[in-house]
């Protein structure tokens, strides 16, 4: 645009913006911009996280490779941890405390053995998800993927470890009397339930471990707490029978507990149904359910809010 002054000459004026007097949101929404980092829909997110289903597995098996790459056990650390573990629990609970009392010894010995291979499943699950995100800040910002990979991928690397110690677990049972039955095939719906349960702990623990990295120090103590609380090293009915019942009742209804509980049921021959409280599956399902949907959607709400700051 031009117009001739009063000495002759043309000035050039420039023409109006079109975009002029429109705000942020609304040159956004006409140019079709969106905010970098911004929390897609649940269903888009759920999407994204299938998209990338390829990269959740490579990076937990490609952390459990480098977990022990450096002794020289290499991957044998993976049984011998677990292992050692329940041999100082049977020195000092049964031997020196008595904490099998009212169970024979080819029973205690495997129960403690599955104990705590069982308990250390979700106990890893969830000291590797407390620092999921605080502990790989250099990809979280460097790379744009939903965050949530990586607290999936920490319980699934926790799932094949345990895949790994079975053959220890096997053994010991076969060892001490038993024997591969139909009941052996409960051991799928357990594990499947469990990594559901400790998949979804490990997504609020990395929500609360982004915002708050010392939880990292704290956890350590909740988790040995909650060990004691669950009979990995005795049978909850049988200690606490001269206690209120209702002490019992909570002890045994806890997920640990139960998870424990149905892999004991399904493996060891010794230990009967009337070791397991009643409605044992429904819970177990309800537990992995509420905690897995309500971790998911808890870890999604702050998806924006990962790696700022």
């Amino acid at each position: 645009m031009s117009e001739t002054t009063h000495d002759g000459s043309v000035a050039v004026t420039t023409p109006p913006s079109p975009d002029e007097g429109l705000t942020a949101a609304q040159l956004a929404a006409k140019y079709g911009l969106t905010v970098s980092g911004a929390r897609p829909s649940l269903v888009e997110y759920v999407r994204q996280l299938w998209g990338r289903r390829h990269f959740i597995l490579a990076f937990s098996q490609a952390k459990l490779t480098a977990q022990y790459s450096q002794a020289k056990l290499g991957q044998l650390w993976q049984v011998a941890t677990p292992l050692l573990n329940a041999l100082v629990y049977y020195l000092i609970f049964g031997l020196i405390l008595n904490a099998g009392r009212g169970m024979p010894r080819d029973v205690y010995i495997p129960f403690l053995v599955t104990g705590v291979f069982v308990f250390t499943f979700t106990q890893s699950s969830v000291m590797a998800g407390v620092r999921a995100i605080s502990g790989n800040l250099g990809l979280v910002r460097a790379l744009h993927f939903p965050r949530a990979s990586l607290p999936i991928s920490f319980a699934l690397q926790q799932l094949q470890q345990l895949l790994f110690s079975m053959i220890v677990l096997f053994a010991v049972a076969l060892a001490f009397g038993s024997y591969p039955d139909p009941s052996w095939l409960l051991i799928v719906p357990v594990l499947v339930l469990q990594f559901l349960f400790n998949t979804g702990l490990a997504l609020v623990v990395a929500r609360m471990g982004a915002k708050t990295p010392d939880l990292a120090q704290l956890m350590p103590f909740v988790m040995r707490t909650w060990m004691y609380a669950s009979g990995v090293m005795f049978s909850i009915p049988i200690m606490l029978q001269d206690k209120p019942a209702w002490i019992a009742d909570v002890l045994q209804w806890n997920p640990a507990a139960l998870y424990m509980d149905l892999m004991r049921f399904a493996l060891i021959d010794g230990y009967g149904s009337q070791n397991l409280p009643p409605h044992v599956w429904a819970v177990a399902l309800g537990w992995a359910v509420l905690v897995a949907v309500g971790g998911f959607v808890y870890f999604w709400k702050a998806e924006e809010r990962y790696g700022r700051g």
